[in-house]
């Protein structure tokens, strides 16, 4: 009678040990625990007994950390304002899932085969989990400087960018409105597309006496922004004539 593999319908590469050794040079750390590693890239769906969530939630708390750390660090003159629009902009799973494709970690990624068929590998949102597990991962292996080490190596270039505190469009067209007198945008959610695992949001924004603009994004908040953004451009179009 043959043994059944739990783990046959995983989709994975040949030499999972020489692929996540190849991972940890890329991530600038040699791993006393290689496992967290093999746990930051595996996906519930590999049906394995350990899975990257835990890291995951572990590594959203220490990104935030080393984020707000450079981000006071590099503007001490800056109100609280404007280093909270530049923490939100470097936090945002769209830079998580950047950095994630930087480091091309879809391809060391453990997925299911229906994962995989469905394009799971490149999806920012799956990507944007992983990085955060295998910063959890850093964290467990290498404390504090280890995690520090790689965030500040991969966020330093976008922070570099920022030479603005980025203005959130949502807030800005709210400041808008209330400048006019107008009540609060009101967003609507009018459907999503796509696969579970990588949705797509199609996002209303109205203000009164105004045509509303509809916008699509991976995630609510993006598709909100994205609508927010379309409407405050129109808006102020109008004004100028």
């Amino acid at each position: 009678m043959a043994v059944l593999d739990p783990l046959r319908s995983v989709v994975r590469p040949h030499h999972v040990r020489r692929t996540t050794e190849a991972l940890a040079e890329i991530l600038g750390h040699r791993f006393a625990r290689p496992e967290l590693l093999d746990q930051a890239v595996t996906h519930p769906s590999a049906t394995a007994k350990k899975t990257y969530e835990r890291l995951e939630f572990l590594g959203d708390r220490v990104l935030g950390l080393v984020i707000a750390d450079m981000v006071y660090r590099a503007y001490p003159a800056e109100a609280e304002g404007a280093l909270a629009r530049r923490f939100a902009a470097l936090a945002r799973r769209e830079a998580l899932a950047q950095v994630a494709e930087a480091i091309d970690l879809g391809p060391h990624l453990r997925i299911s085969r229906g994962e995989e068929e469905q394009g799971g590998r490149s999806s920012h949102s799956l990507l944007a989990d992983a990085c955060e597990a295998v910063i959890g991962a850093l964290y467990l292996d290498g404390g504090l400087p280890a995690a520090q080490a790689f965030v500040e190596r991969w966020w330093r270039p976008l922070l570099d960018q920022q030479a603005e505190p980025p203005q959130d469009a949502k807030t800005a067209l709210q400041e808008w409105a209330q400048g006019q007198g107008l009540p609060l945008p009101h967003y609507r959610l009018c459907g999503s597309a796509g696969p579970a695992h990588d949705p797509v949001f199609d996002i209303e924004v109205s203000l009164p006496g105004r045509e509303p603009a509809r916008a699509q994004g991976r995630s609510r908040r993006s598709a909100e922004a994205a609508a927010a953004a379309l409407l405050l451009a129109r808006l102020r179009v109008e004004a100028d004539g």
